[in-house]
């Protein structure tokens, strides 16, 4: 017998496609935020993000692949062209930013050669190393690089030794190539899931050979900071299997030296890609804001742990993208994926994480660019409204309605505030703030649906080369209003 659709179960499933933006609803949501100080001052290069080691040398790249093989996609690409203009232009809109490179294949790389047993090897060519620093002076970058850890027999572990980076170190000083922040090898602690159960380094070989590697890049690069683990924190699970893979608080106790980075990987939801879904994307998961508070509680434990073992390290996300394996198609390429991610960087702001990197600045479905056609995502247009909107100094904010989310910072000329709503509701809503004054101007990102490729500020098509001013964006709300399914921006002056 087929399943009824009632009338109201129809419109509640067009409702989470379509915005709309007439209705209002009652009361009216109060935001109250405390200007007397800021909470948190976070790095000028806050939103940041990757260019995957892959799609860098020519791996195996998400697009076209319908499955993942231990966090790989199953088609290769061919190296990322880093000589666009229009790229550059696009890069320079976000900056100043890190650059990072790491990425699942950055523990089987061979830098410059591949060995003569391994004839099909992924290789980092000079040329794509060149390329990629010419990039990084080109647009203002900082480069944190992932280097190989590579030991996949548990015997090994503890006795990590630099022969293999050295070239890589060596060439890069004798060129005078800049390399800000040093990782050794990616999620180690998922390691099991990657390279096979024999291959999981225990905390405390780990943090033996995270010594090592401090030691050796040190010789070539004596002011560079290091960062690690780069756990990967799953949704719900955290770091999954006790005590196996929980590695994180261990290595951080069990570090001989002090390390200057505590770095984390997290992505909310899985894409269909991968082989365990604990959170799927889906347009329900990706509205509900129960999604975002895995993030706030792992960040919390984070910074607990930093405190007790680290207490000179900053944290980092230092890696983060809407679904893991690669991005959800038709979801995380949309307007729906903005959501999440203007949570996302207002939250980690506020608990005073340092850099939040994005995977990935330019390839897959979660990329903020397109990789075959450059064309720019709702994504890179939110990030293009944050980095021009929202300062590095952050305010503490209080709101009940848990589907309304907003988050505050001193403007970045620090000439007034900037408070970012985002309202998950398809209704439009008032709200009142305790900000002296009215907003003296407002910037709100919408879309005609939730799936839509295409978005709109203030009802314009964004293009990189406007600047965001009035002139270009004219205000079409009202100073109290914020519309349904929207993220808004409202800029006020100091007084």
């Amino acid at each position: 017998m087929p399943k009824l659709i009632y009338p109201w179960h129809w419109l509640a499933r067009v409702r989470r496609h379509y915005t709309a933006r007439a209705a209002t609803v009652s009361p009216t949501a109060t935001v109250k935020v405390d200007t007397t100080r800021p909470i948190q001052k976070i790095n000028e290069r806050y939103l940041s993000f990757s260019i995957d080691i892959s799609v860098l040398a020519g791996g195996f790249w998400w697009e076209g692949s319908d499955q993942s093989r231990r966090g790989l996609g199953g088609l290769r690409v061919p190296p990322i062209n880093l000589r666009s203009g229009k790229l550059d232009r696009l890069v320079q809109a976000l900056g100043p930013s890190y650059l990072r490179v790491g990425g699942s294949e950055a523990d089987k790389i061979h830098y410059f050669h591949a060995p003569d047993n391994e004839p099909d090897a992924l290789v980092l060519k000079r040329k794509h190393w060149d390329r990629l620093h010419h990039f990084i002076q080109r647009n203002d970058l900082r480069l944190i690089f992932t280097l190989k850890y590579g030991l996949f027999q548990r015997q090994h572990h503890g006795r990590w030794c630099g022969e293999e980076i050295e070239a890589l170190l060596q060439y890069s000083r004798d060129t005078h190539y800049t390399i800000d922040v040093f990782e050794l090898g990616n999620e180690l602690n998922a390691y099991w899931a990657f390279h096979g159960l024999r291959a999981q380094p225990k905390a405390k070989d780990l943090a033996v050979d995270y010594a090592t590697f401090a030691r050796e890049v040190r010789q070539y690069y004596p002011d560079a900071k290091i960062s690690g683990p780069g756990s990967a924190f799953w949704p719900r699970l955290g770091e999954t299997i006790k005590p196996f893979s929980n590695i994180t608080r261990r290595f951080l106790k069990e570090l001989p030296h002090g390390i200057d980075i505590v770095n984390w990987h997290y992505y909310p939801f899985q894409s269909h890609r991968s082989p365990v879904r604990t959170r799927a994307a889906s347009v329900r998961t990706l509205l509900n804001p129960k999604s975002f508070d895995d993030f706030a509680r792992y960040s919390h434990t984070l910074n607990v742990w930093r405190d007790q073992f680290q207490p000179q390290a900053q944290v980092w996300t230092g890696e983060t993208g809407s679904a893991q394996c690669g991005g959800q198609p038709k979801l995380s390429d949309r307007f729906i994926s903005c959501f999440w991610w203007a949570d996302q960087l207002g939250q980690g702001a506020l608990f005073g994480q340092q850099v939040m990197v994005r995977q990935s600045l330019i390839g897959g479905d979660y990329g903020l660019i397109d990789r075959l056609s450059l064309k720019p995502r709702p994504d890179y247009w939110l990030s293009w409204l944050w980095v021009r909107l929202m300062g590095h100094k952050v305010y503490a904010c209080q709101l009940a309605d848990k589907h309304l989310r907003a988050y505050c910072h001193e403007s970045p000329d620090g000439k007034g505030l900037t408070l970012m709503i985002i309202n998950m509701k398809p209704q439009g809503i008032r709200v009142s703030t305790d900000i002296p004054g009215t907003p003296n101007q407002t910037y709100t990102l919408t879309a005609k649906r939730l799936t839509s490729r295409k978005v709109f500020i203030n009802g314009v098509r964004p293009k990189a080369k406007l600047k965001l001013t009035p002139t270009h964006f004219p205000s079409t709300t009202k100073p109290d209003r914020v519309p349904g399914y929207s993220i808004s921006f409202w800029c006020y002056l100091f007084s």
